[in-house]
């Protein structure tokens, strides 16, 4: 009798472990996978993260937005010609020069909105050289070793039934959790690079106000959103350089529920973490 009831939880052992092991392996796959795709993620221009978005996005802004921006810059020029000539004491010392200032004027705010994409494109092509530069710096690997799993079915088999069966609960329990973290990183990165096609799409209409120094603002404001979208990238892969040096200073003991949710801890602050990015971005620009 007593040798059909250690058979039977020898057995029991062996499933128990063997599901342990394998909602570990699963849970950092998913991370590592998500991880290690975003340095390459935060890295590309829009036009090459997506060249179909990108091409459907400059036909819009170009069908679309630039006549608007049109209409409006055509507004401001007729608004700032009026005030320019009101200015001088109601036409009481009127000076044929600002005609040439206001025509200038004009001049620049045409040839801001006709090279919109062009502009755009240089400031994430800037944020582009720095987020490569700065992850050519951060030689760090970022993916979680799972090579100690091996080792753990020792520590494992010498447990006895209960404790293993609390374990493959909170694996479980762990497992679900990163699975979710995983696509927070996903949805973080990819939501970036959406927010990016939005805001260039309708970069004409702010553009098409640099010509008049009220409004202004808006186009000011714009072009520090940008910058602030293209080096948020430079700040996700420094999360990503000390997210990868905090795990690799990880190393799997006896107790290992504590090794799972301390990994599980540094998942969610790199989570964290890259959420702060936007708005860390966005006041180091001075970007609302």
């Amino acid at each position: 009798m007593d040798f059909i009831l250690q058979q039977i939880t020898d057995w029991l052992k062996e499933m128990l472990i063997s599901a342990i092991i394998g909602n570990l392996s699963g849970m950092f796959e998913s991370v590592n996978n998500q991880v290690g795709e975003i340095a390459t993620s935060v890295g590309r221009t829009p036009a090459s993260f997506s060249p179909e978005i990108f091409a459907m996005v400059r036909n819009i802004s170009e069908s679309v937005i630039i006549p608007i921006a049109g209409l409006i810059l055509t507004f401001i020029a007729c608004y700032e010609l009026i005030q320019l000539i009101i200015d001088h004491n109601n036409l009481a010392n009127f000076e044929t020069w600002i005609f040439f200032k206001w025509i200038f004027k004009t001049f620049v705010a045409v040839m801001l909105i006709t090279n919109t994409f062009n502009i755009t494109m240089a400031v994430f092509d800037v944020a582009q050289h720095v987020v490569n530069a700065s992850g050519g710096i951060i030689a760090g690997n970022t993916a979680i070793d799972a090579s100690g799993l091996e080792a753990l079915e020792e520590t494992l088999q010498a447990m006895d039934l209960g404790p293993l069966i609390g374990l493959l609960l909170q694996s479980f329990v762990v497992q679900i959790t990163m699975s979710a973290l995983a696509i927070i990183i996903f949805v973080i990165v990819y939501g970036r690079m959406i927010e990016i096609y939005l805001m260039v799409s309708l970069a004409p209409i702010p553009f098409s106000t640099f010509a008049n120094r009220e409004q202004n603002q808006i186009g000011q404001n714009y072009l520090r959103s940008l910058f602030a979208l293209g080096f948020q990238g430079f700040l996700i892969i420094i999360c990503v350089g000390i997210y990868a040096v905090l795990v690799q200073s990880l190393a799997f003991t006896d107790d290992i529920i504590a090794d799972i949710w301390g990994i599980m801890g540094y998942t969610v602050l790199l989570c964290f973490t890259l959420f702060k990015t936007g708005t860390l971005a966005k006041s180091v620009f001075n970007a609302h």
